[in-house]
């Protein structure tokens, strides 16, 4: 571990902070574009905008104590919805022609967690340098990696916290690899992590203890610690966890046993229980792995073996150990979810790294295992990018207006992995050197395109659409609506202002009638329906016992 105990301030390069600076720039522009415009998806979108939604309207400390549909709220700590809250106050203010009942924009929901989640960026090239002092390129790379996995760029930008998480997480990792040397360096650092697990507590609070648990176990294997630093670690990691505790201690307080669920019935079900029907298991994470890690996802073993042959060494150690800490965390969850994946990038990001720095020097002395193998990489990449561009070119050339935007996409992709896999292949340094700037960049390109289009959120067209159907409940204000047979909606609920919940049984009084939405007329005995509206793909219902009268619909 002789890496591990070297100083890492003294390896500063001045070189790294403007490199990590510009791909943090780039990083803000794809946060803050596309955030508008394209409805809010369930589940979490929907649930977690009207809880801040309902936090911006609750006065303190009542606010630290989160609600749904005006019901307790036991699913996740208030952290993101406080955030979201504070957007949504700022937009009323800086809207003054607002009402007090007018839905905020989807742009000022996601404001927030993206620009938060756009951290984690620099946060890698950090990370890594503490891993690997003195190795810029690889620092560097570990950014731009994370700068163009789309799964990054895309949940970052959704109105969620699993990016803001990764952050927290990122920030452990950052703040325990620097507890180093004097006593004055291990508190701050120490305190940093602990201010990081804070955040995840009031983030999603399962995944504190294992992070915390990992990282600490990492930093034992180094052994560059003396007893009294480590004691000198730990209270400073209690002394950052404070308010983190403090806030789980008051909500147990405040609604009794109750709050356990937010850490059983949500946070460790989830190992054994397939919530809400997601059962997929590790084939999941596995298929988003394949979907979400290109250009990089060849680097992968090559990366794992790197990091095995240097296992004794603190970047082989960390990141063999971080890479194994998220995929137990990840793959034995019964409910599988796409974003949980998440955890899986910045270790790939991590492990990647040298391997993209050795493509662009070659030096003999970091060749990694399978070297000749990976030579030939970027001839993969651009035999590769030749598919892809003659598929866009097909498409386009075809005119089909669905796949247009999808075919421009790909074909800035499939330049930058053929233009640039043909300079990396090159012998001169200084052309492969243009050939990773041109695949990071045209990579980038191509994901700023996606996110300025309406494709990036393609869990929309999962299920109905919702904003159309809400605006029909707009003239049903003070009648009662249900959803027959089909599953709540949480984004629906949300454009509609109200909470329309899942009817399966009606048992209606004589003369009593209520409205339903259901994909098709609604049958049961005695039972009479009449459409007052159709909006695809459900038709809103006025029903009522037969012989009861049954209002005319609204003009």
């Amino acid at each position: 571990m002789g890496s591990g105990r070297q100083q890492v301030w003294q390896h500063r390069d001045r070189r790294l902070a403007p490199g990590l600076l510009l791909l943090w720039l780039l990083a803000l522009i794809l946060a803050l574009i596309g955030l508008g415009g394209v409805p809010l998806v369930d589940w979490d979108e929907g649930i977690v905008a009207r809880v801040a939604l309902e936090t911006s309207r609750s006065p303190w400390p009542e606010r630290l104590w989160p609600t749904y549909w005006g019901e307790p709220y036991l699913n996740k700590p208030p952290a993101i919805h406080l955030l979201i809250a504070a957007s949504i106050q700022l937009w009323h203010q800086l809207s003054p022609a607002a009402s007090a009942a007018e839905l905020p924009p989807e742009w000022v929901l996601r404001i927030g967690p993206a620009l938060l989640s756009s951290l984690i960026v620099p946060l890698l090239g950090l990370i890594q340098w503490r891993l690997r002092p003195g190795e810029r390129r690889t620092a560097l790379a570990s950014a731009a990696i994370a700068l163009t996995l789309m799964p990054l760029a895309r949940h970052g930008h959704r109105v969620m916290l699993d990016g803001t998480q990764l952050v927290a997480i990122a920030l452990v990792w950052w703040a325990l690899l620097g507890s180093m040397g004097g006593w004055r360096r291990i508190l701050l650092w120490g305190t940093l992590a602990g201010l990081a697990g804070s955040a995840l507590l009031l983030l999603k609070a399962p995944t504190a203890l294992p992070v915390l648990g990992t990282a600490l176990a990492l930093r034992a294997l180094e052994r560059d610690l003396r007893p009294r630093q480590w004691l000198l670690l730990a209270l400073a990691l209690v002394a950052g966890l404070v308010p983190g505790l403090a806030w789980h201690l008051g909500h147990w307080l405040v609604r009794g046993d109750d709050a356990l669920q937010m850490w059983l019935g949500q946070g460790y079900a989830r190992i054994g229980t397939a919530i809400e029907g997601h059962r997929d298991g590790p084939w999941t994470a596995a298929l988003e792995m394949l979907e979400g890690g290109w250009p990089w996802l060849p680097c992968w073993p090559f990366g794992l073996a790197l990091a095995w042959r240097a296992r004794r060494s603190r970047a082989g150690l960390w990141c063999l150990g971080l890479t194994l800490a998220m995929s137990l965390m990840v793959l034995p969850l019964r409910t599988q979810l796409p974003w949980y994946t998440l955890l899986l990038w910045p270790p790939f990001a991590l492990v990647c790294a040298p391997v993209l720095a050795w493509l662009l020097d070659r030096r003999h002395e970091d060749r990694p295992p399978g070297a000749g193998w990976l030579a030939r990489l970027p001839r993969f990449w651009s035999l590769l990018g030749v598919v892809v561009v003659a598929a866009a070119l097909i498409s386009l050339l075809g005119m089909l207006p669905p796949l247009r935007p999808a075919a421009t996409i790909a074909l800035v992709f499939g330049s930058a992995l053929m233009a640039g896999g043909w300079l990396l292949d090159r012998p001169v340094q200084r052309q492969r050197h243009w050939g990773g700037l041109v695949l990071v960049l045209g990579t980038w390109l191509a994901l700023l395109l996606l996110l300025a289009s309406p494709l990036w959120l393609w869990e929309l067209h999962e299920r109905w659409p919702v904003p159309r159907l809400a605006a029909v409940l707009t003239n049903q204000e003070a009648a009662e609506v249900r959803l027959w047979q089909e599953a709540e909606r949480p984004s629906l609920n949300w454009y509609a202002g109200r909470r329309l919940r899942r009817e399966d049984h009606l048992d209606l009084a004589p003369g009593q009638t209520i409205l339903l939405l259901s994909l098709k007329q609604p049958q049961a005995p005695d039972l009479r329906c009449q459409a007052l509206a159709r909006e695809t793909p459900l038709t809103l219902y006025r029903c009522g016992l037969v012989g009861g009268p049954l209002q005319s619909p609204p003009p």
